[in-house]
């Protein structure tokens, strides 16, 4: 009886039951999915379930909706893609924004889908692990809770688990020998803002993905001197092909030619608007971009300038790096750059494997 008064006490979407005596955490039912993210992906999944009538929960473990975006990414990003393609379901983009929004016009974008569809994530609450129960055919997600009064452990049980949080949950940030030896200014792309504190300095850009490349553009825009090192192969896109977005031209071509054709159509356009870009020190990996991108998750650059700047030589693109030295970074190929700052565009991974229990 009594714990029935405390449920009826408790929102129609989650139930809580505390009995003291056998939990030494908090625990929560929820009447419906757990879904782990608040970036553009839950947020889509919870506009969803809401339309149908379905209760969910989404745990977010930063203080904010897609804090990606908010929080990791420079201010001169906008998006890749043309806006159709990257709108949530049921809400379109206002016909006011650009083609290519910028990163506030899009996290203008996803807090008015929040706030259209009332989805209210639980913020600051990070999943230490979620199990399946093969007893009970429940889900077990273990979270530690923060607020202003400190941490607390919370356990939700739930029929269905939906992970939400992408690919870019983790910077990645290889070892370097001689990194500590550098003196320098040290960080990784997702704490990167913008070059004008660059002005004037010689600086490392680790990496040649859509980041390391842009990157390696703002800190050209802002009279910096950027080396760009590019250890492995990359395909480098236009983003345009004669007026039509890339992207979109590559679907169109998906529905009607194997993928193999698409690519090699993709690749030969690419020669003919950005010409030979091997000569750079841009090798082509032998696999094609959308084969690549299936296969080992590596997206194709799609240029928005960097090649201008690399063919000018404003950017330079170099080699893997051996060591650091005091102000100093030696390269593969023996030769020795005197740099002022360090920038590593060297990526992010999912963090799945580390909570997700299967």
């Amino acid at each position: 009886r009594n714990m029935h008064n405390i449920c009826l006490n408790m929102p129609p979407m989650v139930q809580s039951f505390n009995p003291e005596d056998l939990f030494t955490r908090r625990c929560v039912w929820v009447n419906g999915p757990v879904i782990v993210g608040a970036g553009p992906s839950g947020l889509a999944v919870a506009a969803g379930l809401k339309d149908q009538g379905v209760p969910f929960i989404i745990l977010e473990r930063a203080n904010c909706i897609v804090s990606l975006w908010q929080n990791r990414t420079y201010d001169r990003l906008k998006l890749h893609l043309p806006k159709q393609f990257c709108q949530l379901p049921n809400l379109p983009f206002p016909d006011d924004f650009p083609e290519y929004p910028t990163k506030f016009q899009f996290i203008k974008y996803l807090e008015s889908y929040a706030n259209h569809f009332n989805i209210t994530p639980q913020f600051n609450e990070t999943v230490q692990s979620a199990k399946y129960d093969e007893t009970f055919g429940l889900w077990r997600v273990k979270t530690i809770r923060k607020s202003h009064s400190g941490s607390s452990e919370v356990e939700y049980i739930c029929r269905w688990l939906i992970v939400a949080t992408g690919e870019n949950a983790e910077r990645v940030v290889p070892e370097f020998e001689g990194l500590d030896e550098f003196g320098g200014h040290v960080m990784h792309a997702c704490d990167y803002k913008s070059g004008e504190s660059y002005k004037g300095q010689k600086v490392l850009v680790v990496g040649c993905g859509n980041s390391g490349m842009e990157v390696s553009l703002d800190l050209c825009n802002h009279n910096a001197t950027p080396s760009m090192v590019v250890r492995s192969s990359v395909h480098v896109l236009p983003r345009e092909v004669f007026g039509k977005s890339t992207f979109e031209l590559a679907i169109m071509l998906m529905k009607r030619l194997p993928l193999w054709m698409v690519d090699k159509i993709l690749l030969i356009l690419a020669h003919l608007i950005l010409g030979n870009v091997e000569k750079y020190g841009l090798k082509r990996p032998s696999v094609g971009p959308l084969e690549l991108k299936n296969t080992a998750w590596k997206t194709p650059v799609l240029d928005i300038g960097a090649l201008k700047k690399i063919r000018s030589g404003q950017i330079k693109v170099v080699p893997g790096i051996k060591r650091f030295w005091q102000g100093k970074v030696e390269l593969v190929d023996g030769k020795i750059l005197e740099i002022d700052s360090v920038v590593l565009a060297t990526g992010y991974r999912s963090n799945v494997p580390s909570w997700l229990k299967v």
